[in-house]
């Protein structure tokens, strides 16, 4: 391939200087107060964002957390999961999605992914439950929710409650809900590359499940149902009340960010196409899709590549100072550490092959006429190489 002449704009996979100077006034204000209060853990500063994020979502509970995957895994303790369970989920996901699975003893059992939206594909999944399954595991990845009324159905019938990972997601919806509010319980990631992001770890569980959610409030304590006395083991799972205050600044700016995702990302094809882009079976690009009853609010924004040329677009993309990101080369049935599944090549193709071939641009809401136009021409250019 011909080496090209690095552009003279820049576009990074993602800004967020861009983001906090749009908000910098509001959060310093809202910082300042915690730091008069000198009160860091939990108190009415967690309470109050989280029954914003309930209200929010469509929920009657809202249970602050240390991060998405302590989200899961406490989730998981709450409902018992561990040795001899089997816990229903997607092979194509960040590593909590099957991790927290793992670290209680029970077993991950993986179902191959829809090509079109990369979630679990619930044609295939009454056919993974055995009398040993748990939970299901639903992952709505990259900021789309997975076919949930399907999903309910299985679940329903055959009585296993259903954990939403939404950890990509809030904000999603399907068919008039949001991604959160479509389970029995949801765990969402507040991670600072995700669309509602904090200036560090946080997540949430969000159900409307009143005794669930007053299990989870004790297991972020370790278990403590008054002062010191604890009716079973939980974990330090607590969301700081400086986290709950920048988040809570950033949460009435969340749907205006996504319309902006979801402005540039169909902004970003159009021009790709109109630049004469080839399409994914000439080696070129297949954009996101977002499917019927959804919206989609593109966390990530992720292309395919045709003819197995996702990384030589990687390495173009870093000679024209382009950023983009594998999300993920290797997926959760091949990975290392759960080789004792007995997960082979050929399991889940869907996975495999999404695994093979794609590769996220950016799409953040900040992104300049100039980027986006930048982005696109590229994206062209290499497309018209194959």
């Amino acid at each position: 391939m011909t080496p090209v002449l690095a552009p003279a704009v820049s576009v990074p996979l993602l800004d967020l200087r861009k983001q906090y100077a749009t908000i910098r006034e509001e959060i310093l204000r809202a910082t300042a107060d915690v730091y008069e209060s000198q009160h860091f853990i939990l108190g009415p500063r967690v309470e109050a964002f989280e029954k914003a994020v309930a209200a929010f979502v469509g929920t009657k509970h809202a249970i602050g957390m240390s991060s998405g995957t302590d989200a899961q895994l406490a989730v998981m303790m709450a409902l018992g999961v561990g040795p001899g369970d089997d816990v229903v989920t997607s092979p194509y996901s960040f590593f909590s999605t099957a991790g927290a699975v793992a670290r209680l003893g029970a077993r991950p059992v993986f179902v191959d992914i829809e090509p079109e939206t990369f979630n679990l594909d619930a044609a295939r999944l009454e056919k993974a439950i055995t009398p040993k399954t748990k939970l299901i595991q639903p992952v709505h990845l990259y900021g789309q929710c997975a076919d949930m009324d399907p999903i309910r159905e299985i679940a329903g019938r055959k009585g296993i409650p259903v954990l939403e990972d939404a950890c990509q997601s809030l904000g999603a919806g399907y068919k008039g809900a949001r991604a959160g509010a479509l389970g029995e319980s949801a765990a969402f990631s507040f991670f600072p590359s995700k669309n509602l992001g904090g200036f560090g770890d946080g997540g949430m569980v969000t159900t409307s499940d009143g005794e669930l959610a007053a299990i989870l409030r004790a297991m972020r304590m370790h278990g403590e149902t008054s002062r010191y006395h604890h009716k079973f083991v939980g974990g330090n799972f607590r969301l700081d009340a400086l986290q709950a205050a920048i988040l809570h600044v950033k949460l009435p700016h969340l749907d205006g960010w996504a319309r902006a995702r979801r402005r540039n990302a169909a902004e970003i094809e159009n021009l790709y196409l109109a630049a004469g882009g080839r399409a994914y079976e000439e080696g070129g690009l297949r954009f996101p899709r977002e499917a019927a009853g959804r919206e989609h609010v593109f966390n990530q924004f992720v292309v395919r590549v045709g003819k197995g040329r996702r990384d030589a677009l990687k390495k173009y993309l870093e000679s024209r100072q382009i950023g983009s990101a594998i999300y993920y080369p290797v997926p959760l049935h091949l990975q290392e550490c759960f080789a004792s599944l007995g997960g082979r090549p050929g399991d889940c193709p869907e996975a495999e092959r999404a695994a093979n071939e794609t590769l996220a641009v950016p799409v953040f809401p900040e992104l300049t006429g100039e980027q986006k136009a930048t982005l696109a021409s590229t994206l062209s250019e290499f497309s018209r190489q194959a």
